[in-house]
């Protein structure tokens, strides 16, 4: 029976007249035969029957399958690259490609894979959850970026913040460190040598901050704030800060202040708030005043109500804001503190220098959205602003529910908390349970295959995560070093005490 071998590459090219290039002659002493036998040694189809020459006594049986092009796409070698550039902190590998996963927030900002640098961690305790965002804040500091721990609740950052040589800063009660929730921050810096006109500017970005933490801290106490209460602390913050005046003057206020004004007001605020009398404003912004009086004279008295005592070093890779000491007091002093230190926080990493990447970490985030319409309403503030001012904002929770519980099915608060998930593009899901998961499929909207990740891959070893960056899913695998394990442990209390 005659080959048919068809038609060899330099007849087709010679059809469209074409020519190909003569072979070079071999080198005078090569034996290309004897090179062809051993690029192809010529072996058996079942190996020889020698140990370790790979023989067969049997031939393997070939399996045929029936594919679609989308399940062909799925199978190895056809799988390809998430399409992520390798520059920022390495994070581990993903297990789809074998390659290294990097996180980049700014860059795939530039890059336009996403529309803003925010961050989402989701995840059961103990899935790995706490020592990947540590190995990302860690890797960071190597291009520069640096951190804010905005409230340590549980000291899980100390340790790292002592590796590289800073001293965490702690709150509590009989503790020298204070934090006054209402200072102007950088954006007061040689105020009165601005022009008028940025005054003007920064002043309404000053008075928003204000406006949005005292509302905050009134809702913590199941005081809904009216409108006409809210002309009423802006009215009080202006005239306690001496920008009422109209001489262009702003100095900085604390809680106290405003607690007194609304207090015992005098005839002109009376008037200026639109009250009829002195007597008429208290009545009608009691509430609201014996709201903020828990700050003055309750659980967390002697914290936020005095002039900030802490100085931050911005030279510092990294800064921690510890509340460890105040977890005794109850979820809702600390979501309460945890208000304060997010507002300062905020004030204090305004007008950073073009190209300074900072990374605001917002741990147990669930305890402050928990605090009413206004603790949501300013973490919903900050992470719209975070693209125009160079900041990325780190947010740690555990389940979908911890953003949805902040309110009656249909509410305002869940609104604005279900709409949080679109103001942070990367959503990284550490393992959950199944129905955990189909609230996250729902929630981000995975699909069945990712959905399946979370709840089955990912349980079957601990640092496994689904990261979800734009559109892209990338099954990644949190590697840490030997000298990293001892700076992202996170169960040294359980193992002190077994």
């Amino acid at each position: 029976m005659t080959r048919n071998t068809g038609r060899s590459l330099a007849d087709l090219v010679t059809d469209h007249g074409g020519q190909l290039p003569a072979p070079a002659p071999a080198p005078a002493g090569i034996d290309r035969t004897r090179e062809s036998r051993l690029l192809r040694p010529d072996a058996p189809r079942r190996g020889r029957r020698r140990k370790g020459h790979g023989w067969a006594p049997v031939p393997a049986p070939l399996a045929v399958y029936r594919a679609s092009s989308a399940e062909i796409g799925g199978i190895f070698p056809f799988v390809t690259s998430n399409g992520l550039p390798p520059t920022g902190a390495l994070i581990g590998y993903d297990a789809l490609t074998g390659g290294g996963f990097y996180c980049n927030p700014v860059g795939w900002v530039l890059d336009q894979i996403v529309s803003n640098p925010n961050l989402i961690f989701f995840g059961k305790p103990g899935q790995g959850k706490s020592t990947a965002v540590k190995l990302f804040l860690l890797r960071s500091m190597l291009f520069g970026a640096r951190t804010l721990i905005a409230g340590d609740v549980k000291a899980e950052y100390e340790v790292l913040c002592r590796a590289v040589g800073v001293e965490p800063i702690s709150l509590g009660l009989g503790l020298t460190a204070r934090i006054n929730p209402l200072d102007l921050g950088p954006l007061g810096a040689g105020w009165t040598a601005l022009p008028a006109a940025e005054r003007t500017s920064r002043a309404a970005l000053i008075f928003a901050r204000w406006v949005v933490l005292l509302k905050a801290l009134i809702g913590a106490r199941g005081v809904e704030v009216s409108p006409a209460d809210e002309h009423a602390l802006a009215t009080v913050l202006a005239d306690r800060s001496g920008w009422a005046n109209g001489d262009g003057r702003l100095r900085t206020v604390t809680i106290p202040e405003i607690h007194d004004a609304l207090a015992r007001p005098t005839p002109e605020l009376a008037h200026a708030c639109r009250y009829a009398s002195q007597q008429h404003m208290i009545d009608e912004t009691r509430q609201a005043t014996d709201a903020l009086g828990a700050l003055v004279r309750g659980a967390l008295a002697g914290l936020f109500d005095a002039e900030t005592t802490i100085d931050l070093d911005w030279n510092a890779p990294i800064q921690s804001l510890s509340l460890k000491r105040l977890t005794d007091l109850g979820d809702e002093a600390i979501g309460v503190a945890l208000a304060c230190t997010n507002s300062w926080a905020r004030a204090m990493t305004d007008l950073r220098q073009p190209g300074q990447i900072t990374i605001v970490v917002r741990d147990e985030v669930w305890r402050q959205m928990r605090l009413g319409i206004g603790a949501v309403q300013s973490l919903d503030a900050d992470l719209r602003l975070s693209r125009n001012d160079g900041e990325v904002q780190l947010v740690v929770a555990h389940k979908p529910s911890d953003l949805l519980s902040v309110g009656a099915a249909g509410s305002q608060e869940v609104a604005i908390a279900r709409d949080m998930m679109a103001l942070c593009d990367t959503k990284v899901m550490f393992a959950q349970d199944p129905g955990i998961a189909e609230e996250l499929s729902e929630l981000v909207g995975l699909g069945d295959i990712a959905r399946d990740w979370v709840s089955g891959w990912a349980r079957q070893r601990v640092g496994r995560a689904v990261w979800r960056v734009g559109d892209r899913l990338c099954k990644v695998t949190t590697v840490r070093t030997a000298s990293e394990e001892e700076l992202t442990y996170t169960n040294t209390a359980l193992v002190a005490t077994s």
